[in-house]
């Protein structure tokens, strides 16, 4: 063989064995996608048509989860899922509601009354508008929807931070009162705060939970069969245990009698939320955070 003809077979014989190489890198390269593919797909957050989530005030996860006092909550337990290592960011309340609302406290270290629409950052509700998806609170004695005062009776709005940005529309902050009967016709995403007795603030364990099952336990049912979700969580502790917080979820893309043991927060529930709407930005803390998984249903 001429060396012209050898080194004509030896580049053949290397062109093989490269592409060779390439089929099997590819071939590698495809299952370890579809393996990653299958895993996310396996832990992904779901896509719920409604989500709402409920905040109660000022207990510790022992105070709730496992008491007598709170049978309803207990049963969302036991029919849903039950984050174990649910944790607040701070004390006092308000800047927590700020924190799980925005990703930030905005600055806010107390209960004083702050001036409606200060901040332009980046929100829940804003993220939600900007995508072209709907929002609303519902929020219980509000004396009328879109009012800005900081108290009236047993409301009050150090725990209704949407009034504090200058992005979230006042006219979608609603009365309780406003929730609907048909929950179809629910916003894909909202928030409900009932007034100060029943958030447990000023009233005992039994008076929340007993509220919520007469006030959401229709939807709660709604919900399981209707690809929708309930989520239930409090602002902050009774500054006795560490912040650890009950955080409970209920509905259809809930794996029933699930938990995770799994360290969260304000802001893991603030990006979970985001998520399960599809969003594309995140806001403040929650860009950082943790998706929440273990508990959905497959």
């Amino acid at each position: 063989m001429s060396g012209s003809s050898a080194r004509s077979a030896y580049r053949r014989a290397r062109a093989v064995v490269a592409s060779a190489a390439a089929l099997a890198a590819a071939a590698v390269g495809l299952w370890t996608g579809l393996g990653e593919g299958s895993a996310h797909a396996a832990g992904a957050v779901p896509s719920p048509d409604h989500v709402v989530v409920v905040v109660f005030e000022n207990h510790a996860y022992s105070q709730v989860i496992g008491s007598s006092n709170a049978p309803y909550i207990n049963s969302l337990k036991a029919g849903g899922a039950n984050l174990t290592q649910s944790y607040a960011e701070t004390h006092p309340s308000q800047p927590n509601y700020f924190a799980l609302f925005s990703g930030s406290t905005q600055g806010i270290t107390d209960d004083s009354c702050y001036t409606p629409g200060f901040s332009s950052a980046r929100n829940l509700a804003s993220e939600q508008i900007a995508a072209g998806r709907t929002w609303a609170s519902y929020n219980e004695t509000l004396p009328s929807q879109g009012s800005t005062t900081c108290s009236s009776g047993t409301y009050a709005r150090k725990h209704n931070p949407w009034f504090g940005f200058s992005n979230v529309p006042t006219s979608t902050a609603k009365t309780f009162a406003q929730f609907p009967t048909d929950y179809s016709t629910l916003p894909q995403m909202s928030f409900v705060v009932p007034n100060l007795c029943s958030d447990m603030h000023d009233c005992s364990v039994s008076t929340g939970d007993t509220w919520l099952k007469n006030n959401l336990g229709a939807y709660a049912t709604w919900a399981k069969t209707h690809n929708s979700l309930l989520v239930v969580t409090f602002d902050e502790d009774n500054r006795l245990s560490g912040n650890k917080i009950p955080t409970v979820f209920y509905g259809q893309p809930v794996a029933a009698g699930s938990s995770s043991s799994t360290t969260y927060n304000h802001y893991d529930l603030l990006r979970t939320l985001e998520d399960t709407q599809g969003l594309t930005t995140h806001a403040g803390n929650a860009a950082s955070a943790q998706d929440i998984t273990g508990i959905w249903a497959s």
